[in-house]
């Protein structure tokens, strides 16, 4: 048995931190573009805040999907990025169960297979308002 590791893998062109997992999905095929997830600064303080990620190589097969708490951007300043070849696409849902109701903001990317070797691709992630951020009549 390997003995656990806390070595996390970083991306050489910004030092952001990778998702675990998330290089190399499919076998043969290279990684060509970077997503770097961008938390608002709002939202770093949400404490059951997370991030579902999904990709997905074809419509009917999903590759991978991961959960990245937002706590987790408290400990990596630069942020969070994945790593992912030009096909298929990739789903980013923001979900805080925590306000009553709760909150859920989504992306979903189609990647080209025609993108260049390099290419970043930024995510901006802000939750919508909470209810209880908002006074009556405002």
């Amino acid at each position: 048995m390997t003995a656990p590791t806390n070595a996390i893998y970083r991306s050489q062109g910004s030092d952001r931190a990778v998702v675990p997992g998330w290089n190399g999905l499919l076998p043969g095929t290279e990684d060509r573009i970077e997503l770097q997830l961008d938390l608002s600064e709002a939202d770093r303080a949400r404490e059951q805040a997370l991030l579902l990620i999904e990709f997905w190589s074809s419509p009917t097969e999903l590759t991978l999907q991961s959960l990245l708490p937002v706590r987790a951007f408290a400990g990596e300043p630069k942020g969070w990025c994945v790593f992912l070849p030009a096909q298929g696409r990739v789903l980013i849902r923001a979900i805080d169960p925590q306000p009553n109701p709760p909150l859920l903001a989504a992306h979903s990317i189609t990647l080209d297979p025609n993108t260049p070797m390099g290419t970043l691709i930024h995510v901006k992630v802000e939750f919508p308002a909470s209810p209880a951020a908002h006074t009556p009549g405002t």
